[in-house]
């Protein structure tokens, strides 16, 4: 067992107890120590790792769901320290059950905190409103930030590097503040932990339909959807969307949906387009390994504007951000000699400009709405007009690249 960890541990419970273990004064406790004594500057990680390889003496593991993996580093009955290794990107948007505090111990980590409004139970696990992002910050390694259970506190984490850890001071449970949620913008929280097996049987075989090509496909997940509670059939269309647009049908699913459940299906549609969004984004993240534009592709995921977005490229690189990321996009950018494109966004066919030209022109559309321009859009001495403009931002705005205007 780790010394440095059983003394943190020992002092969490030292001062815990003195304030009768109190859950409302748990974060700050957990917090102040770690800051007193940072785990990023007082651990030895390839001494720890070493140690729990090869010593059987080690505290009592759990399976929390958190990590890959998960080490727990001290257990007592009300408590424990973990140390949470991330190998991918990101964690869902949630909310905890329990409290506590959490320190970068290596690599950074984009946070944001969000707020769940005008919310409406549709069932036990599942409710809708309104998903805001409230704030959104880069931690380095050696920040510290305090977990609050419950509603009040909404956040996600997007792990910059590979692998990224986090020490986690944290109590077992805290009563009375779950479900613990996840939350899927603009309009939806689940709990993940519910677990309804004949809806997931029932989407294991629509994808035996859809893999072989079944004509009763879409006929079927009409009849089910015209049916089904709000709930179930939610997941229905969220697990038959793609096939659906491929085949011409979702409008008519859809429309039966709608016709079911009235006000409520309004949430469905810009939810789901917000999961395809965010799934595009990570399969373009997934295929790129330069640091600086993986980076760049993590912005545009967690951040819904340029503001924000070109605040923390300042924040992490200094200079002029906007030419930080058109330099991003132009090595992001290929061209053949009839096409361009800048990561998914494609050059639009409208704009009657030499083939040639056509990349240059493109980047210098994307400079022209990064700095929030107005007029046509300049690029050299190619000329041209409010409508090549307006096509131009459409190119964008139909792409990952979208936040990059608003």
């Amino acid at each position: 067992m780790n010394d440095y960890f059983s003394e943190l541990g020992r002092e969490v419970l030292a001062q815990w107890k003195a304030r009768n273990f109190s859950l409302a004064a748990f974060p700050n406790i957990a917090r102040n120590l770690l800051e007193a004594r940072p785990p990023s500057e007082h651990v030895d990680l390839d001494a720890l790792m070493r140690d729990f390889l090869l010593n059987d003496e080690q505290p009592l593991q759990t399976q929390s769901g958190f990590g890959q993996p998960e080490l727990v580093v001290f257990s007592d009955p009300r408590f424990y320290i973990q140390i949470l290794f991330w190998l991918e990107g990101t964690t869902a948007i949630h909310q905890h059950e329990f409290s506590g505090a959490f320190h970068v111990l290596a690599g950074s980590s984009i946070h944001s905190l969000f707020d769940f409004e005008n919310v409406q139970p549709v069932s036990a696990h599942l409710r809708v409103g309104d998903v805001r992002l409230r704030e959104t910050q880069l931690l380095e390694t050696g920040s510290t930030v305090e977990i609050i259970s419950g509603g009040g506190y909404i956040h996600s984490l997007f792990h910059l590097d590979t692998p990224s850890l986090t020490v986690v001071v944290r109590t077992q449970s805290d009563p009375g503040t779950g479900p613990q949620f996840n939350f899927l913008p603009p309009h939806m929280a689940v709990d993940p932990f519910h677990s309804d097996d004949l809806t997931m049987r029932r989407k294991q075989l629509l994808d035996v339909l859809e893999t072989t090509e079944s004509g009763a496909y879409a006929e079927l997940v009409c009849e089910m959807v015209a049916t089904l509670d709000f709930e179930r059939g939610f997941f229905i269309l969220q697990n038959a969307m793609g096939h659906l647009k491929n085949t011409g049908d979702w409008d008519a699913v859809l429309a039966a949906f709608s016709k079911k459940h009235r006000r409520l299906a309004d949430y469905v549609v810009p939810t789901l387009e917000g999961i395809i969004r965010k799934d595009i984004i990570s399969g373009l993240r997934g295929s790129v390994t330069d640091v600086d534009h993986r980076f760049f592709l993590a912005l545009l995921l967690n951040l819904p504007d340029r503001k924000g977005i070109l605040r923390l490229v300042k924040q992490r690189f200094g200079g002029d951000p906007v030419q930080t990321v058109l330099r991003w996009a132009a090595e992001l950018g290929e061209a053949t000699g009839h096409e361009a494109w800048i990561l998914d966004a494609a050059f639009p066919p409208e704009v009657k400009v030499p083939a040639g030209r056509h990349a240059a022109v493109f980047l210098a559309a994307l400079g022209h709405f990064l700095k929030g321009a107005k007029g046509p859009v300049r690029a050299g001495a190619v000329k041209l007009t409010a409508a090549d403009t307006r096509h131009l931002r459409e190119a964008f705005g139909q792409s990952s690249l979208r936040t990059l205007l608003h």
